[in-house]
C-alpha cells in the first residue's frame, strides 16, 4: 500500500487540539525520542500483528507531531509519515476507546480527506489511542483497509487492538524511561566532570585492565601533554629518577587490588618539575574482583621542597660552618704568603680559627642578600675572593631571581667558591675565576658558566661528597635545573641551566 502525493492536499482544518495543549503534547513527544524509535523491532512485530488480526493489510504505530504523524512502526506502507491535516490517528488519539470507521466516504470527518478521494483510497480505519503516563495523547495503532467494513471489527479484534495499544504503551514508556535514565546519568556524569574540573588537582580514572579512561582538565593544564592512555605515556611525564620507583609501586598495588601511593616529580607545562602526590583506589564488584580505579595527583611540591629544605639545612648546619672557617682560614693563609713577617702570627690565627670550627656545631642560613638580580647576588658571594686585580670575573647577561631562588643558588655558588679557595684556582697565586651568565630575552632556560683558570689539575674524586650532592640537591632539587662538572687541567669547570620559572620564584 501507498500513500500518493495527492494525499497531502488537505481538505479541511486540523483536529481538535488536545486538552492539555500542543505545547505540553510536544514538550511529552521529545522525551520519547522519536528518530530513536523508527522501525524499533517490537513495536513493528505489534504492527504486523495487529494487521494479521484484523485481516487488514495495513498496520501502523503513528506518533501525532503538531504538523505531521509519523509511522514509527508499520506493516504494508512505505510512507514514514503524512501530514497531520489529514491524520486518521490525530482523532483517534483523542478518545478514551478505539475510533472505529467503517467507510470513510461516509463520515462527514474524512468525506474530503485526500487520503479518501485519492490514493490511497482508504475505506475502513481503526486505531487505539496511544496516551502518555500524564493522560497526554500521542497517537494511535491503527489498521486499515482500502476496503469498506460495515461490521467494522469483532470483540475479539476490538480487545486485540486495545491490548496490543497498552503493549505499544508499555514498550514506549520503557524505553522513555531507558532514554530519562540514561539522561540523568549523562547529566549527573556532566555535574562530576565540571565539579572535577573545579578542583586544583588531577583527577583520573582507569579501567580494570589500567587503561587510562578519564583525566579532569587539570591533567592538561598543568602538564600541557594530552592525557595519557596506558603507562607508556604516562612514564613520559614522570621524572627519570622517579620513574622506576613510582612504576614498581603501580604496579604492586595494582596487581594486588591495593590503593597506590606514591610520591614523585611531575613534567610540567613550562618545562619545569615539581612533586606530585599520586593516590588510587579500586573499586571491586561483589565477587572482590577489581572493575575501576579511581585516582587524584595533587601538587606538594612546596611542602615537599620546604622538608627538603629544613633536612638540607640541617646538615647543613655542621657543614657550612666547617667551610666558611675553611675559607677565613685560606684567606689569612694567602695574605700571609705576601707578608712573610706576618707567618707567625697568621698561623696562630689559623688555628685559632679552626678551634673556633670545633667549637660551633650549628649555623644560621644565609641571610640578608641584597637585591634581586643574579649579577648582584654573585657579586656579594664572591666579594670575599676578590682581590681587585681581576681574580674573580662575572660577565655577560644579568637574569632576575626570586626571593626562593636565591638560596638555592647561593648554595651552589658559596659551595664551588668554598671549594676553590680550598683546592682550586682560587687557593694559589694567578689562578682566577669566570663566572659568565646567558639569560637570553624570550629563552626559557638561564645558563651559567663556572670556569678556574690557572690553578690545580682537576682531578674527579669518585665518590660524591656532601657537598656535591649539596649543589646537586640545590640546583636539580629544588630548581628544576641541570649541573654538568668537568675536570679540566686549569681547573673545574661547571655548566648549570635552571629554567626562568625557577629562576624568578
Amino acid at each position: 500500500m501507498t500513500l500518493d502525493a495527492t494525499a497531502t492536499r488537505a481538505s479541511g482544518a486540523n483536529p481538535v487540539v488536545a486538552p492539555c495543549g500542543e505545547d505540553e503534547r510536544a514538550f511529552v513527544l521529545a522525551a520519547y525520542g522519536l528518530d530513536a524509535l523508527q522501525d524499533d523491532p517490537e513495536l513493528s512485530a505489534i504492527a504486523h500483528f495487529a494487521a494479521q488480526l484484523c485481516n487488514a493489510p495495513t498496520g501502523v504505530v503513528t506518533m501525532v507531531e503538531s504538523e505531521r504523524q509519523r509511522f514509527i512502526a508499520r506493516a504494508g506502507i512505505d510512507e514514514r509519515e503524512t501530514p497531520r491535516a489529514v491524520s486518521f490517528c490525530a482523532h483517534a488519539m483523542l478518545g478514551s476507546e478505539p475510533m472505529v470507521v467503517v467507510d470513510a466516504r461516509s463520515d462527514p470527518r474524512f468525506a474530503d480527506n485526500g487520503l479518501v478521494k485519492g490514493p490511497p483510497h482508504i475505506r475502513f480505519y481503526a486505531g487505539a489511542p496511544l496516551v502518555s503516563g500524564e493522560g497526554v495523547p500521542l497517537g494511535a495503532l491503527a489498521v486499515i483497509d482500502s476496503e469498506p467494513r460495515p461490521g467494522g471489527l469483532t470483540e475479539l479484534q476490538r480487545q486485540g487492538l486495545e491490548t496490543m495499544a497498552q503493549a505499544v504503551m508499555c514498550r514506549l514508556s520503557a524505553l522513555r524511561a531507558e532514554r530519562e535514565s540514561q539522561a540523568r546519568a549523562f547529566e549527573s556524569a556532566r555535574a562530576m566532570r565540571e565539579i572535577a574540573d573545579l578542583v586544583p588537582g588531577v583527577v583520573w580514572s582507569a579501567d580494570s585492565a589500567g587503561k587510562f579512561d578519564y583525566f579532569n582538565v587539570r591533567w592538561e593544564l598543568t602538564t600541557g601533554a594530552p592525557p595519557p592512555t596506558d603507562l607508556s605515556d604516562w612514564r613520559h611525564t614522570v621524572h627519570a629518577d622517579d620513574t622506576e620507583r613510582t612504576l614498581a609501586a603501580w604496579q604492586t598495588s595494582f596487581g594486588g587490588g591495593k590503593p597506590f601511593e606514591s610520591e614523585y616529580r611531575l613534567k610540567q607545562a613550562d618545562g619545569s618539575w615539581r612533586w606530585t602526590l599520586a593516590r588510587a583506589l579500586p573499586v571491586h564488584d561483589r565477587q572482590g574482583e577489581v572493575i575501576r580505579w579511581y585516582g587524584t595527583l595533587t601538587d606538594v611540591d612546596d611542602g615537599h621542597r620546604q622538608s627538603e629544605n629544613r633536612d638540607l639545612l640541617a646538615r647543613e648546619l655542621s657543614h657550612r660552618i666547617k667551610n666558611i672557617f675553611a675559607v677565613i682560614a685560606g684567606l689569612v693563609s694567602l695574605r700571609a704568603r705576601q707578608a712573610p713577617e706576618a707567618a707567625e702570627f697568621a698561623q696562630g690565627l689559623v688555628g685559632t680559627i679552626h678551634a673556633l670550627g670545633r667549637a660551633h656545631d650549628y649555623v644560621r642560613p644565609m641571610e640578608g642578600v641584597k637585591g634581586d638580580n643574579l649579577r648582584g647576588l654573585l657579586t656579594e658571594l664572591m666579594a670575599p675572593y676578590d682581590d681587585g686585580n681581576g681574580r674573580v670575573a662575572i660577565v655577560g647577561d644579568d637574569c632576575p631571581i626570586g626571593p626562593r631562588a636565591a638560596t638555592p643558588l647561593a648554595l651552589a655558588f658559596h659551595e664551588l667558591a668554598t671549594n676553590s679557595a680550598k683546592y682550586g684556582a682560587l687557593s694559589v697565586e694567578g689562578g682566577s675565576v669566570r663566572i659568565e651568565i646567558d639569560c637570553p630575552d624570550g629563552g626559557t632556560v638561564a645558563h651559567i658558566h663556572w670556569r678556574e683558570k690557572d690553578g690545580p689539575s682537576a682531578t674527579d674524586p669518585g665518590d660524591e661528597g656532601f657537598g656535591s650532592r649539596l649543589m646537586k640537591s640545590a640546583i636539580e632539587g629544588q630548581l628544576s635545573g641541570k649541573l654538568e662538572r668537568r675536570f679540566e687541567a686549569g681547573g673545574l669547570e661547571v655548566d648549570l641551566s635552571v629554567p626562568f620559572a625557577s629562576m624568578h620564584r
